[in-house]
């Protein structure tokens, strides 16, 4: 017999994706009654103290009065921290090991498909050009990471095991052995300035909102190249299409944009020095993560601890 009240699991997901997501959950928790928002009844929704979340419609969770915490099933949550009124919940967003080795991965697949020249080397094929490129030894070429935490730090690691020169940048001070770490306005100019290969991997929060835009994207180096794992408004768009255009920027991977998915008219699809992604970089591992949202929700139905929750000043 369940004795604590149903879990709601409230998101934008379609019918067969959350199902996915209800049945891995369910597993994990089996002494847990998890159901879409919708299921619950008006008794129910006032007896939830935990929610579990995938990129939810904010206006859903007023409808849980009683709510202490929501638990996000994914790193990002945004959406939960731009709603027009105050939640009355903490926030819990997912760190998992598992998600930062796919991003760390994602990170040098991608940087290393830059530093050995496959866009040139694909632009030539289309000529049937035979034309070897100068090799750029990875001791040789700076790689700027933009974001120090759970998945930047993996990053920064990886990459520096390949041999690159990293820095990473952060808001306030981080250390890393093998990675130069740098941070504040004076830190983000010289990371700009200095990265052959910048990599965004910054959260979305009101001081991250373009900070890719107007002067700090026109510091970058000329000739360097950018990829963005992170989020789209992060990058001013119009300009970073100026940049390339004008050859500043040689090229950029983007992985994330303003709008999702990407328009079929948008001039990003046919840019000769832009690889489009369709947000795959780091996909959530459904079975990963609903291991440790359970083991957290364990621990706070047997121990009363909270896991971790977001500072909603900071956006993380």
């Amino acid at each position: 017999m369940i004795l604590t009240p149903a879990i709601p699991f409230v998101s934008s997901l379609d019918e067969a994706e959350e199902l996915i997501w209800l049945e891995a959950l369910s597993q994990a928790m089996p002494d847990e009654s998890i159901l879409p928002l919708r299921k619950l009844t008006e008794n129910e929704r006032k007896l939830s103290e935990v929610a579990i979340v995938a990129n939810p419609d904010p206006a859903d969770l007023q409808t849980l009065p009683n709510l202490v915490w929501v638990h996000s099933v994914w790193a990002g949550v945004e959406k939960l921290l731009q709603q027009p009124v105050a939640s009355h919940y903490s926030i819990v967003r997912l760190i998992d090991p598992e998600l930062s080795r796919v991003m760390a991965e994602a990170v040098l697949a991608w940087t290393l498909f830059l530093h050995r020249d496959m866009p040139a080397y694909a632009r030539q094929q289309t000529k049937a050009v035979w034309q070897p490129l100068p090799y750029v030894a990875a001791s040789d070429r700076s790689v700027g990471i933009l974001g120090l935490g759970e998945l930047g730090r993996r990053a920064a690691q990886a990459l520096s095991e390949q041999g690159f020169k990293v820095q990473g940048w952060s808001r306030t001070e981080k250390r890393m052995e093998q990675v130069q770490c740098l941070f504040g306005e004076e830190g983000l100019e010289q990371i700009l300035k200095q990265s052959d290969i910048l990599v965004c991997l910054l959260p979305l929060t009101t001081t991250t909102e373009g900070l890719l835009a107007g002067d700090n994207l026109a510091k970058i180096k000329p000739g360097a190249q950018l990829i963005n794992f992170a989020r789209g408004k992060i990058v001013d768009e119009d300009m970073l299409l100026y940049e390339l255009n004008t050859g500043r920027i040689k090229h950029a991977v983007l992985d994330v944009f303003v709008y999702e998915p990407l328009p079929r008219s948008h001039p990003f699809w046919t840019h000769p020095n832009i690889t489009v992604l369709p947000h795959i970089s780091a996909p959530t591992t459904v079975q990963s993560a609903s291991k440790i949202v359970a083991q957290n929700i364990r621990n706070y139905r047997h121990l009363s601890v909270l896991p971790d929750t977001v500072d909603t000043l900071l956006g993380y």
